[in-house]
């Protein structure tokens, strides 16, 4: 069975892992805060969140930061419950 690219245990791979502390960016806050708060308002919890960034295709997925993999996966579930239509997010930034 072929493994999904976020199933990354055991890879061979000579990059370390970064561990620094960094400063998280404003969108970056206030993605993580809308997971929280999607998860209370019981729209979204955290296993749709790790299925919606276990469905990104893995060019997206390896180009992808930490949090823009949250917001693709906020951006999946919401089109798949009738939240969002499809590409609203993106009409909306192209403004």
């Amino acid at each position: 069975m072929e493994r999904a690219v976020h199933d990354r245990g055991g890879w061979p791979t000579d990059a370390s892992i970064d561990r620094t502390e960094h400063q998280l960016a404003d969108w970056e806050v206030l993605t993580d805060a809308l997971v929280g708060a999607l998860g209370r308002a019981g729209v979204m919890n955290v296993d749709e969140l790790r299925r919606g960034i276990e469905s990104m295709p893995a060019d997206e997925y390896e180009r992808a930061s930490y949090y823009e993999r949250w917001l693709y996966s906020i951006e999946v579930i919401l089109t798949e419950k009738g939240i969002l239509a499809g590409g609203e997010l993106d009409r909306s930034l192209s403004e």
